[in-house]
């Protein structure tokens, strides 16, 4: 017999589902808390019995966003044979790979009200996975400084690559090239 609990959870993680799904196809004008509810098969006064509003069904989806990059990076952190650079590397590489295939999400990730708990501690989950990885090969004195470098470089490479401003044609360098340059920069 299913709880009431859970029944209620099994809704919020339908409506979740079904706000990400209108968030990759149509960006945030998609993700109605009428269109969620539809998409989900639920009642009309499901998604406002979960959240309080739109922006709060959004904040949610960023949220989950982060604790996914933070989840991914901490996986990479835990893999044994990876140096430090080839770890960076990749935890780069995953922020700006979700730029590429989840764009609208990306970009729902950095405009999510900074002032949001949830979307803090989410973040700064992620932040401390990446000094971490960063201080693996720098030290960490100078982790934070080289991390925002970092993270900088890489939403600047994840913005240019979806707006079409880092053609290989255009420059002889990909994505996947220059987080590896920014890296080996800075391991020396």
């Amino acid at each position: 017999m299913v709880t009431r609990a859970e029944s209620a959870a099994a809704t919020r993680g339908a409506l979740v589902r079904a706000a990400a799904e209108l968030l990759d196809e149509g960006g945030p004008d998609a993700v109605t808390l009428r269109a969620v509810g539809a998409r989900a098969g639920v009642s009309r006064g499901a998604p406002y019995g979960h959240f309080e509003d739109k922006a709060h069904l959004l904040t949610q989806l960023a949220v989950d966003a982060w604790n996914s990059v933070a989840d991914k990076v901490e996986h990479l952190r835990a893999a044994p044979d990876a140096t430090p650079a080839e770890t960076l590397e990749r935890a780069l590489l995953a922020l700006i790979g979700l730029g590429r295939r989840q764009p609208h999400l990306y970009a729902l990730m950095f405009s999510t009200p900074a002032d949001d708990p949830d979307a803090v501690a989410a973040a700064s989950r992620v932040e401390k996975q990446y000094l971490d990885v960063v201080a693996g090969l720098v030290g960490p004195a100078d982790a934070r400084r080289y991390g925002a470098l970092l993270m900088s470089s890489a939403h600047g490479i994840a913005g240019l690559e979806l707006t079409g401003h880092l053609a290989t044609e255009k420059w002889g360098v990909d994505g996947e090239q220059l987080v590896r340059m920014l890296v080996d920069a800075i391991g020396t």
